[in-house]
């Protein structure tokens, strides 16, 4: 654990949720993930609906420590990121609905969707993170006529309308992914995702 990036109270936190967690599978990096979903919503119920593909942290740590942009759908998330990143890598944060006008809620897309179209043809190899938006999870996890390989799709929207259609989605993509299951998620979510990430990619520099 980087000391200079964990506060002393979040690392008693961390120390709580090591107690209290119980038995579990994840590996080392999987499970920093997830205590830190943990900490950040004091919801043990993400041990069981937190979901990583072959690869994928592997993917996104490499990507982190090289400066790759993460797009995020709106702005907690990026709110959430910027912090950390500052003091770490400094990835440059684009929020998608920066990237959508005021009447693209007029037609029958919503602008988190249309912005994030633009942006995975501006950032195709960009880190995505979902935490509110399910019709920019669903715009990702849509075939393109353009190439788009992520290193990694965060979803964690949270909600009722589309949410389990737009994980459904991820879950069959060929992305690499770490996915929240059910109506669970949010922008803090999708933001403790990030930053466990960061911390890990930080940790193992070199």
């Amino acid at each position: 654990m980087s000391d200079c990036l964990i506060h002393p109270i979040t690392a008693q936190s961390f120390a709580i949720i090591d107690r209290e967690i119980g038995e579990h599978s994840f590996t080392a990096p999987e499970y920093a993930i997830v205590r830190r979903i943990i900490h950040t919503t004091a919801d043990f119920e993400f041990k069981q609906l937190t979901r990583f593909t072959d690869g994928a942290i592997a993917f996104a740590l490499e990507a982190i420590a090289h400066r790759t942009p993460i797009v995020v759908d709106v702005g907690m998330v990026k709110q959430g990121i910027v912090g950390l990143l500052i003091k770490t890598f400094g990835n440059e944060v684009i929020t998608a609905l920066d990237f959508s006008s005021e009447q693209a809620d007029r037609g029958d897309r919503t602008r988190s969707e249309l912005g994030m179209r633009q942006c995975m043809q501006a950032y195709p190899e960009a880190i995505f993170a979902i935490g509110n938006a399910p019709t920019a999870l669903l715009a990702l996890c849509q075939p393109t006529d353009f190439i788009f390989t992520p290193k990694l799709i965060i979803g964690a929207p949270v909600g009722f309308v589309s949410v389990l259609e737009s994980k459904a989605a991820l879950a069959r993509s060929p992305h690499p992914h770490i996915r929240v299951e059910g109506r669970k998620g949010g922008s803090p979510v999708a933001a403790a995702i990030v930053n466990a990430l960061v911390t890990l990619a930080w940790e193992r520099r070199s």
